[in-house]
């Protein structure tokens, strides 16, 4: 039945139709109607996640759900669409938790909440536009383009120094894209196509391997973030409203991810395998002593934002695992388990993290302070909070335990 029918377009385009709708509301039209819209445009695109889950075929590692239109053939670029299962669980994951910041947001915010929600379901299109493209051009557009409303929540919702943070967001995503834009344009030039998956089956030189590597490198660690390229999260965190930490947190960190997996690993075999040792150097350091800073910090924002640069940590770990573990064991499963880890420790990461920026804006907005020594004794006099709270660590210690037994 979905199989010639436009799934990802409507995935794509109804949040972003829905949003560029908000955007046209005047500043007296009542805001419980703006709410009740951006909720049901959310839930809806929740729903229609139903039948790509129901009909995703498990057996296969084939892309599904295909779409393929000429867009601009003298460039030989298409609107090209497909996932597989990573893809899978990063959509479902992106309407999720899209639907949970317009539901926490609609008591969080305050001033112009038909453009924040806004912001947020156009984002939201964005996101899913990355997951499910097959053309590196089309890849490009939508990682690009998510930058804007994020950008924008950043800097008008967001604290004190919210223009700083903001600015610096914008530039580092930028900076780092540029290299990835050189990387696909090289890859074009050898190929004569944009289509990702044709990109798999060139043989390339390793020493241009090794350069294209350190172009993709820049551009998804910067995303991840990975040490050293993570001083920017901690600002942007600070500052952000808490649509924006959820979001950043839960869905944005993983895109990094995500261009590994989708980009560096499959194209660029030999590269990854020499740079193996580093990543996992990298993910160790991430882990180790970023999560010693976390422990430091009292501010509560800033605690979460460094736990979050330590959990991708062990997602890079997991990934590039898996030369080492083929290497040295030659075992394959095990290898496969490693990457599952990785993928599993993704999920876990978003719901545990965005739980905890939802639950520390809370703190923000009803005690007006997220600084830990000024909160202690919540419990007492919120005990349903605390147990929301608690909840969200028990989850994240249950997902490291199912990421160690991967691994």
């Amino acid at each position: 039945m979905y199989s010639h029918f436009p799934l990802l377009s409507v995935l794509i385009f109804w949040p972003m139709l829905a949003g560029i709708g908000l955007l046209f509301i005047k500043a007296s039209f009542p805001v419980q109607y703006v709410k009740k819209w951006a909720i049901l445009a959310s839930l809806a695109e929740l729903i229609f996640c139903i039948p790509l889950y129901q009909h995703f075929d498990l057996t296969t590692y084939e892309m599904q759900f295909r779409e393929t239109h000429a867009w601009l053939p003298m460039f030989d670029i298409q609107y090209a669409l497909g996932i597989d299962g990573i893809s899978l669980a990063l959509i479902l994951l992106t309407a999720l938790t899209t639907f949970v910041v317009v539901v926490a947001s609609c008591q969080l915010v305050k001033k112009n909440i038909a453009q924040y929600m806004a912001a947020f379901l156009i984002a939201q299109a964005m996101m899913i536009g990355v997951f499910s493209s097959l053309d590196a051009i089309l890849f490009y557009v939508f990682w690009e383009a998510m930058l804007i409303p994020m950008y924008l929540s950043i800097g008008i919702w967001g604290d004190q120094q919210r223009s700083r943070a903001a600015v610096k967001f914008f530039m580092m995503m930028f900076l780092g894209s540029i290299f990835m834009l050189i990387a696909i344009l090289y890859l074009h030039s050898v190929t004569h196509t944009f289509e990702i998956e044709k990109f798999y089956d060139v043989a390339l030189p390793v020493s241009t391997q090794l350069w294209l590597f350190a172009a993709f490198f820049i551009a998804f660690a910067i995303k991840l973030p990975l040490w050293p390229l993570h001083s920017w999260l901690l600002d942007v965190h600070t500052e952000s409203p808490a649509g924006g930490s959820v979001v950043l947190a839960g869905l944005m960190l993983k895109i990094g991810i995500y261009g590994f997996v989708r980009f560096s690993m499959p194209i660029l075999p030999v590269a990854n395998k020499i740079m193996a040792p580093l990543m996992i150097v990298l993910g160790l350091i991430a882990i180790i002593y970023v999560g010693i800073m976390a422990i430091v910090q009292h501010d509560l924002k800033k605690l979460i934002a460094y736990s979050s640069i330590a959990h991708m940590g062990f997602a890079v770990l997991g990934c590039f695992m898996v030369y080492s573990i083929i290497h040295f064991t030659g075992d394959h499963f095990e290898a496969y388990m490693s990457f599952e880890g990785a993928v599993v420790q993704m999920i876990s990461h978003a719901f545990n993290t965005g739980g905890l920026f939802l639950a520390v804006s809370m703190l923000q907005y009803w005690t007006g302070s997220r600084d830990a020594r000024d909160l202690s004794g919540l419990a007492k006099t919120m005990p349903v909070f605390a147990v929301f709270f608690y909840d969200f660590c028990i989850i994240e210690c249950w997902f490291a335990w199912y990421f160690g037994f991967c691994w």
